[in-house]
């Protein structure tokens, strides 16, 4: 097989899970020797030999997976379950996760196998733990709340002289966001606008709690409040039951929610009938690297996306037609907050390789500001993590929900849709007080043409977008 000769070291992540075994990846063989499957060696090497190893065995099982060559992927599987380890450091972390995702992609080519064993465990996380997971998520990494800030900044400038104020949130999960957002309307100079949030969730229940929580902080606060609840799935939402008024100053949140739209039923869906594209080990990873390098915005910006046809791609009728729904209610603000990621290409080793280089830097930035033994940390690698990796690694057509792309590919499409960028302003002490409050010099905001990159090192892993109707403007 071809040997891997790209400059791993161009890659943006400077992590130390990026940094060592990925960074020195490019030293070695893409193919080493054949092993034994109970090489007993494998349990001495020491932690950079180890996830260089586990890099190795993780791209060539992906490859055969990839390829139908189950007899193989199952040998290097049997390796790998020698060196990874879900309470272990961070590469072996990673690679139990991307372990797993492998076995039920490979899996799924029994389907009768597949459901067999499927039907006896929980597919979806029961509500409560996949809201804790998202609560310790919001409490470890600043991710989220930075999102929360720069959000309700936003939407404190535009909707600034207004009297009514209504805000769409399209997947309320959590009251923190807007109880900040009430203290922050009760501290203006003028006089409270009256706020209307339309909250949309899956599950009533969550639903009427966050209802309950904000309807007493607007109490206390004396601002004049209602709280519409939207039980709907994003992907069956009725625009109609948003109830938008005339006269109301609209603004929608979408905070890690569009991505989900892109899903369709195509002819991925199974496995069998996927285009057959060249393995992971005759392809180029330093191709993978420039294309990350420059979305990372080296050689593109939101401006040049906005012009260029590539951006425009294989985009979904299903999220045309949703935007254009957004477009039809007038909204004053939209802000988008979605992973800066490329895990929506067609070829499973393109997303394999996009996949452990992000996940390894969000491993990572819990790895250097969380303990290991954090209960905490273990959920969100397990219910929150764990649960994207496999859904990215084992799923297709309709089922693969976490469909992330880069802001280049939203910018276009929020453009077509008739949007116009509207740029972050917000870029003060807050925000950065708030970085500096987690206790690492890591994570870092740029600002991008209007647009925040917020990053672990010098890797963007979300993004932070405005836009607005352009009639407008």
């Amino acid at each position: 097989m071809t040997p891997l000769t790209a400059n791993v070291a161009r890659d943006e992540g400077s992590s130390s899970v990026t940094s060592s075994p990925l960074k020195t990846f490019s030293l070695m063989s893409l193919s080493p020797p054949p092993l034994p499957p109970y090489a007993p060696w494998l349990r001495e090497l020491k932690s950079d030999e180890r996830g260089l190893c586990l890099i190795h065995l993780l791209l060539n099982c992906a490859n055969h997976v990839a390829a139908g060559s189950l007899d193989r992927a199952n040998a290097f599987l049997e390796q790998i379950a020698l060196l990874a380890a879900p309470d272990g450091d961070a590469m072996q972390r990673i690679a139990s996760h991307f372990t797993e995702a492998l076995a039920r992609r490979a899996l799924r080519l029994w389907p009768g196998l597949y459901h067999a064993i499927d039907s006896t465990r929980t597919v979806l996380l029961p509500l409560a733990e996949a809201a804790a997971a998202r609560r310790h998520f919001l409490d470890l990494c600043p991710f989220l709340r930075l999102a929360f800030v720069v959000t309700n900044q936003a939407i404190m400038e535009a909707m600034e002289g207004e009297r009514v104020v209504h805000i769409v949130d399209l997947n309320v999960s959590d009251a923190t966001q807007w109880i900040s957002l009430l203290q922050g309307l009760r501290a203006r100079p003028e006089d409270p606008p009256h706020l209307k949030i339309t909250g949309v969730h899956e599950h009533r229940e969550l639903l009427n709690r966050t209802a309950v929580r904000l309807s007493e902080e607007a109490e206390r606060l004396d601002i004049p409040f209602q709280f519409n609840a939207v039980v709907s799935r994003l992907d069956n939402l009725d625009v109609e039951s948003l109830r938008v008024k005339t006269g109301e100053a609209l603004a929608i949140s979408s905070v890690l929610q569009l991505h989900s739209l892109l899903a369709s039923n195509d002819s991925a869906s199974d496995p069998r009938k996927a285009q057959r594209v060249a393995p992971i080990s005759q392809l180029n990873l330093g191709e993978f690297l420039d294309k990350d390098h420059a979305a990372n915005g080296h050689s593109s910006s939101v401006e040049s996306a906005l012009s260029s046809p590539f951006a425009s791609a294989s985009s979904p009728a299903r999220m045309d037609s949703f935007l254009a729904s957004l477009w039809g209610l007038s909204p004053k603000l939209m802000v988008v907050t979605e992973q800066e990621a490329n895990h929506n290409a067609p070829a499973l080793s393109e997303r394999f390789v996009e996949a452990l280089f992000y996940y390894a830097a969000m491993f990572d930035c819990l790895d250097s500001t969380v303990p290991r033994q954090s209960i905490e940390r273990l959920r969100v690698e397990k219910m929150l993590l764990g649960e994207e990796i496999k859904n990215i690694i084992a799923c297709e057509g309709w089922e693969r929900k976490e469909r992330h792309e880069k802001l280049q590919k939203w910018a276009q499409r929020m453009d077509s849709a008739g949007f116009g960028m509207v740029p972050l302003s917000y870029y003060g002490m807050p925000a950065r007080r708030l970085l500096h409050s987690f206790g690492c010099d890591g994570y870092k905001v740029k600002d991008e043409n209007g647009c925040f990159m917020v990053c672990w090192q010098d890797r963007s892993l979300y993004s932070i977008s405005a836009w607005r109707c352009k009639r407008y403007d």
